[in-house]
């Protein structure tokens, strides 16, 4: 749009020479990416030898200049910090950063979505069980919840403890 142009299907029939060129271009990008990837691969296997003290600095100076000249904010950079360290204890504990960024990701369009569902039908949950698909979804998702917890209590109850008898 910078360019005058219009994305679209009518972009083939207005702009051919344009879209062409691009599509030209990405392919000559691809092969001189798997001609330099090749070709620099006992480099890349050497780089894999870096020492970890030197190789953590020089991560860490990245990600702080990446977060920085995103809006020139030392706010971003607190935060990449925050969410570093974040992360750090969540793979201490043993949690799953991708259930985190999924639950970042998905929050915001799932909590839009149930408002609407309770919308729609007067705050009653029965919406969540009137169709089949949606019925076993909920029933899964209920499942995948309680199970675990209901393993836990029996452990115990039972006086077991299945990470003493893992080891």
């Amino acid at each position: 749009m910078m360019w005058g142009l219009r994305p679209g299907p009518l972009l083939f029939e207005k702009n051919p020479q344009f879209v062409w060129g691009l599509i030209a271009s990405q392919y000559i990008a691809n092969v001189l990416l798997l001609i330099l990837s090749t070709a620099f691969i006992p480099l890349f296997v050497r780089a894999l030898r870096v020492p970890y003290s030197i190789l953590m600095p020089l991560i860490i100076m990245f990600c702080i200049t990446g977060a920085y000249s995103l809006k020139n904010s030392l706010w971003d950079v607190g935060q990449m910090l925050i969410f570093g360290v974040l992360g750090y204890f969540m793979k201490k504990l043993g949690y799953s950063p991708a259930a985190l960024v999924l639950a970042l990701v998905l929050g915001p369009l799932a909590e839009r979505a149930l408002r609407q569902s309770l919308i729609i039908s007067d705050s009653g949950i029965g919406i969540f069980f009137m169709r089949p698909i949606s019925g076993v979804l909920m029933a899964l998702a209920l499942a995948a919840v309680a199970v675990p917890v209901a393993r836990a209590l029996l452990n115990r109850k039972s006086g077991s403890d299945p990470e003493r008898q893992n080891q």
